[in-house]
This record gives structure tokens, C-alpha cells and sequence, in this order.
């Protein structure tokens, strides 16, 4: 790999991780604020990402043939709840998540099958 492309490459990954740093400010967690009815409300989210990076070198033994780089960026966002300023005074409203309520149900619930069936086991043995 030429010095230009390597360093083309490397200039590429930097970016990409300065864009994630940039994703992952205090904007992305708090969202616009707006005002309904005269309550001001402030939407919270939490914020998750990352970016990583590859490199490369030759194949033989005068790196002929050889070369790569790579990069790459995952960012996500899940609602947690909204502020809520009405009259001088700040109230948290959290979000509540439906699906991982149900998901929680479904795991204390194979677990709570899983002790009866032993307790049942051991009593018949």
C-alpha cells in the first residue's frame, strides 16, 4: 500500500470517528424543547454509538498483491422520557418500554417453570 492511499485511508477512519463523537453530543440526548398549552416539555433520549477501523499490509513478501482498509459506524437512540416545566417547576416523566416489560415477564417467568420443574423433580425422586 502507497503512503497516499494508506494515508488517504487512515484520514477516511478519523473522520468517520469524528463524526461519532460529533453524533454523541448533549443535542442527540436532549432533544428540540417545545411548548404545549404552556408546558414546556424537553424530549430525553439515551445514546448510544461507536466507529472502529481497519488497516491492511501486502500479501508476499514485497507486499505485491496487498492492500486494504475499512471502517465502520453503528448509532442508536432509544426514548427515556420528557422534562416537563410548568409553572416554574421541572417534573420527570419517564417513558415506559412496553416491549421490554413484556420481554422481562417472559424471562422471570421461564425461569420461575424451570425452578418448579426441579422442585417437582426432586420431590418424586
Amino acid at each position: 500500500m502507497t503512503d497516499d492511499v494508506r494515508g488517504e485511508a487512515e484520514s477516511t477512519v478519523l473522520d468517520n470517528l469524528r463524526g461519532t463523537r460529533d453524533a454523541l453530543t448533549v443535542r442527540g440526548v436532549y432533544g428540540e424543547a417545545y411548548e404545549l398549552d404552556g408546558v414546556t416539555i424537553i424530549p430525553v433520549a439515551r445514546v448510544s454509538g461507536g466507529a472502529g477501523g481497519g488497516g491492511g499490509e501486502g500479501t508476499g513478501p514485497d507486499d505485491a498483491g496487498g492492500h486494504g482498509f475499512g471502517t465502520g459506524f453503528g448509532f442508536g437512540a432509544q426514548p427515556v422520557g420528557v422534562y416537563e416545566v410548568r409553572g416554574g417547576q421541572v417534573e420527570w416523566k419517564p417513558a415506559v418500554d412496553v416491549s421490554r416489560l413484556v420481554k422481562g415477564c417472559q424471562v422471570l417467568g421461564g425461569i420461575v417453570a424451570v425452578c418448579l420443574t426441579l422442585v417437582l423433580l426432586r420431590r418424586q425422586g
